[in-house]
């Protein structure tokens, strides 16, 4: 999966990874910066959208759309498409060049709007990555859980990096008899729930 990564992919993707590195030394207010994944941990949720059952594929917060070609790069293993959202008007048009830079236009949905609003609409969903405003995490989380499929994963980012902002999410997951948890120490730290039933 990853020996074969497009060259129009691993150009954008590197495109990113540099202005996202700009960004954040050069004083770029935190409203405007990528504040993107890092690569390992790209390459993390590639490896469990790989796995994840048959289902949709989506994403909430789209900003540049790194994480996005992580999820589009696995989901080629399996002719899925990945439906992504952002409520920013401005990250809605970077993440619109990246996938036509990328050359993967016919692999992903990108949807401006709010989330909250728009998944209550979505069923069958077999893979959710959140990485949204972090006090939305619980709503998205109670809205996203129910139309998990069996076996579907749900990975929220910066679990570590924001522990104390996420302690109560942390807990009301923790505390979720609908599925099985675990913090994995990568990039700013993913909370990887596995839908039990």
């Amino acid at each position: 999966m990853f020996h074969d990564i497009n060259p129009q992919i691993l150009a954008r993707m590197r495109r990113l990874e540099a202005q996202d590195a700009k960004d954040r030394q050069d004083g770029t207010p935190q409203y405007r910066r990528l504040r993107q994944v890092t690569q390992e941990t790209g390459r993390f949720l590639a490896l469990l959208t790989a796995s994840a059952p048959a289902g949709e594929i989506i994403e909430i917060g789209t900003s540049g759309g790194y994480s996005t070609l992580w999820l589009i790069v696995a989901c080629r293993e399996s002719n899925r498409q990945v439906t992504t959202f952002e409520i920013l008007s401005d990250k809605v048009v970077i993440g619109r060049e990246t996938f036509r830079l990328a050359g993967v236009e016919n692999r992903v949905n990108l949807v401006h709007g709010d989330a909250k609003e728009v998944l209550k609409t979505h069923n069958g969903i077999a893979f959710c990555f959140l990485d949204s405003g972090k006090e939305d995490y619980r709503a998205l989380y109670d809205i996203v859980v129910p139309r998990l499929v069996p076996g579907g994963l749900l990975v929220a980012d910066n679990v570590i990096s924001h522990a104390e902002q996420l302690r109560s999410f942390i807990g009301h997951v923790e505390a979720d008899e609908r599925v099985d948890s675990v913090i994995v120490p990568i990039g700013k730290g993913e909370l990887v729930c596995r839908k039990i039933h």
